[in-house]
C-alpha cells in the first residue's frame, strides 16, 4: 500500500524571519488526516533568514534530528553543548526529562534551511542526550546510508526508537534497492530534486508512505535529496 503527500498540501507558515512547511500538523496547523506516521510525529522544512533564529526554548519527551539543508545552524542547549551544525551533519537531541536549547542562523547574509524531524521515543522520564555526527556527500552519493537507527548500527546515531533513518543522493542513473519488512512502515521524504521511487514520480518537498511493502526503489534522480524512515507500527 503507497499514498504520496504533495509539496503543496503540506502546511505553511509565515513568520517574517521563518518560513516553514510543515509535513504534519504543527503549531497552528492543523490536520487530523497528518498527525505522524508511526512513531514519526514532525518534519518541517525551515528557512531562517540571515542572522535570524529560535530562542532558548523546552523539549521534553521527544527524540529530536536536524539535518541542515543548506547554510548552517548554531546550536547551545541546557547540557552545555553548542556546535555549528552544517550541511552533512545529523544532530541529534534525545530531550528526555527536559531540556532547553536555542538554534540561530549565525551567517548575516545567507538563509539557512533545514529539516527538522521529531520522532517519539518508546522510552520517556530519562535522563537527556545529545550526539552529531557527519556523514559525507560522498557516502551519500548513489546510496542510502544509515544515520540513525535504535543501536547505532554501522556508525549511525543511537537513538531510542525503534526506528531507523537513512539519508542518499541520486542522479542521473543511479538507483538503489532496499528490501522492507511488511510488517512496518517507510516514510521517504525527498528534500530536493526530482525521484522516482517504487514507480511513483517525486518533486521536492513530497513524500510517500508505504506499508505493507517488501521493497523500495529508488531510480531516475535528478540531483536528489531524499530521507527514507523505517518505522515500527504503533498500537
Amino acid at each position: 500500500m503507497k499514498a504520496i503527500r504533495l509539496a503543496q498540501d503540506r502546511g505553511y507558515a509565515e513568520h517574517g524571519w521563518l518560513k516553514s512547511f510543515h509535513s504534519f500538523s504543527f503549531a497552528e496547523y492543523y490536520d487530523p488526516r497528518f498527525m505522524g506516521f508511526g512513531p514519526l510525529r514532525v518534519i518541517n522544512d525551515d528557512w531562517i533568514a540571515p542572522g535570524m533564529g529560535f530562542g532558548t526554548h523546552p523539549h521534553q519527551n521527544m527524540e529530536i534530528i536536524t539535518y541542515v539543508l543548506d547554510g548552517a545552524i548554531a546550536h547551545k542547549d541546557s547540557m552545555g553543548n553548542g556546535s555549528t551544525i552544517l550541511p552533512g551533519n545529523v544532530q541529534y537531541m534525545s530531550a528526555g526529562t527536559g531540556v532547553r536549547h536555542s538554534e540561530f542562523n549565525p551567517d548575516t547574509k545567507q538563509a539557512t534551511r533545514l529539516l527538522q524531524i521529531w520522532i517519539q521515543p518508546d522510552v520517556t522520564g530519562v535522563a537527556p542526550r545529545y550526539d552529531e555526527k557527519t556523514f559525507s556527500r560522498e557516502s551519500k552519493d548513489g546510496k542510502l546510508v544509515l544515520v540513525a537507527s535504535p543501536d547505532g548500527q554501522d556508525g549511525s546515531i543511537a537513538i531510542r526508537q525503534n526506528a531507523r533513518l537513512l539519508i542518499g543522493m541520486f542522479d542521473g542513473a543511479q538507483s538503489q534497492q532496499l528490501p522492507l519488512q511488511a510488517d512496518r512502515l517507510t516514510y521517504v521524504h525527498l528534500a530536493r530534486g526530482t525521484l522516482e521511487v517504487n514507480g511513483v514520480s517525486m518533486k521536492e518537498g513530497d513524500a510517500l508512505m508505504l506499508s505493507e511493502e517488501n521493497l523500495l526503489e529508488i531510480s531516475a534522480g535528478q540531483q536528489a535529496e531524499v530521507l527514507v524512515f523505517d518505522l515500527p507500527r504503533l498500537g
